[in-house]
């Protein structure tokens, strides 16, 4: 039998330490500098960006805690995070976000800061991680898009990549898109589709949680599709390999965007921002 989603924990999990209030902050950033969000001790992430301009406003700030790791590259257009800071913290809630701006570089930026929900968790309350992957489908390049979709210089075949996408949404063992993965490989896959555009393509990407590199190697693989190198039975013989080398390869980082979050306080809408 396939697991289940876990529930939400309850409001009363999640709490800050006594003397601190929970932050929830909705963040952007550009990808190219970063190791990804996650600290990393030789190399510079999103996080530690963060709490270095939450430094230069008053000390005992704890580390922010985001929705979800972005891979080194990866940008984010709305990517939710909490930060508990001091009670007595110098800055007021409503010029947070200005005052955080302030201090961080041009390449990140605090879109939203807003006191937390009771039990608010980022990582943990967080019910749905969106992510959409931008193609730049046109028979030359664009500099403004060079690190921000991927270029396609030939034509793609989109009804074929959503009907292979139709094949992989739902609950399956993804084991075949994933990179060097130690966690079991069953993932229930809620949203992907593929919205051509004039130039610019957009694949929607949706669910719980996902394996290592398994959005890029699910578009990979949809690309593969829509090149009419694979057809429903192949995408479908891919999914059951669980063999990482029969899905397509993982497209470059630059063109993967984390743009938003569901949780139980919003059924309705997410933080999403990726409808550009």
């Amino acid at each position: 039998m396939l697991p289940s989603s876990p529930s939400p924990a309850p409001t009363s999990a999640f709490k800050p330490p006594a003397g601190f209030q929970r932050v929830r902050l909705t963040l952007a950033w550009d990808g190219a500098p970063y190791a990804g969000w996650q600290a990393q001790p030789n190399a510079p992430s999103v996080q530690d960006t963060l709490h270095a301009a939450c430094a230069r406003l008053g000390g005992g700030a704890f580390r922010a805690v985001a929705a979800g790791r972005t891979d080194t590259g990866v940008h984010a257009e709305a990517m939710p995070a909490h930060v508990d800071l001091p009670a007595a913290f110098r800055v007021p809630l409503p010029r947070l976000a200005r005052a955080l701006n302030a201090w961080l570089p041009p390449s990140v930026a605090v879109l939203e800061a807003e006191a937390a929900a009771p039990g608010f968790h980022a990582r943990f309350s967080c019910l749905e991680r969106q992510y959409v992957y931008r193609l730049l489908v046109s028979p030359q390049r664009h500099p403004l898009w060079q690190g921000r979709a991927l270029h396609v210089p030939h034509a793609l075949d989109a009804d074929a990549m959503n009907a292979a996408a139709r094949l992989l949404t739902g609950t399956h063992d993804f084991a075949a898109f994933a990179t060097q993965e130690d966690r079991q490989t069953v993932r229930e896959l809620r949203r992907l589709e593929v919205v051509p555009g004039p130039e610019v393509w957009a694949i929607h990407v949706h669910g719980e949680s996902f394996l290592r590199h398994m959005v890029r190697g699910l578009v990979g693989t949809l690309l593969l599709a829509g090149q009419g190198r694979l057809d429903a039975a192949g995408v479908q013989a891919v999914l059951t390999s669980r063999e990482r080398a029969q899905a397509g390869a993982n497209v470059a980082a630059g063109g993967l965007y984390f743009a938003g979050a569901l949780y139980p306080d919003a059924p309705a809408s997410t933080t999403s921002r990726s409808s550009r």
